[in-house]
């Protein structure tokens, strides 16, 4: 199964945080918030849920997040792999954490990577561009 919503960027994305990333429904952020990584985010709970419900029942909480842009030239993306928290239960936030620190706004904990470890590229299209960025969510194989 997977799961598709968009985000967007901020001239205030600094990609910075060292064991997290989030993505906000706020459509403001200040240089405070170094994780943030998209605004206005588009997801919602009830799908979510649904998500995770099928992880669940599937025995199956190994994940895959991939980000990605288009620019004119060149296409950007970033997979992340994960596992899911099925304890998920935010209707604003989505944070993904390498750590094993679960909160109702952790959607996945144990990631291989952080904002912090970001493609630079990505990170800069979405400052400097304010630009969509597209999000699956799917169960690895």
């Amino acid at each position: 199964m997977k799961y598709q919503f968009n985000a967007y960027g901020h001239p205030n994305i600094r990609g910075a945080h060292k064991t997290t990333f989030e993505l906000t429904k706020d459509a403001e952020l200040s240089l405070r918030g170094d994780c943030i990584i998209g605004v206005n985010a588009d997801f919602n709970l009830k799908e979510i849920k649904k998500f995770i419900e099928y992880s669940i029942k599937n025995d199956n909480k190994k994940i895959q997040i991939t980000l990605k842009i288009g620019k004119k030239n060149k296409k950007i993306h970033e997979t992340i792999n994960a596992e899911i928290n099925t304890y998920f239960n935010s209707d604003k936030e989505i944070v993904i954490r390498k750590t094993d620190f679960i909160s109702e706004r952790t959607f996945a904990i144990m990631a291989n990577k952080s904002a912090f470890d970001l493609n630079r590229d990505l990170i800069s299209f979405l400052k400097e561009n304010k630009g969509k960025i597209s999000i699956t969510i799917k169960n690895k194989q």
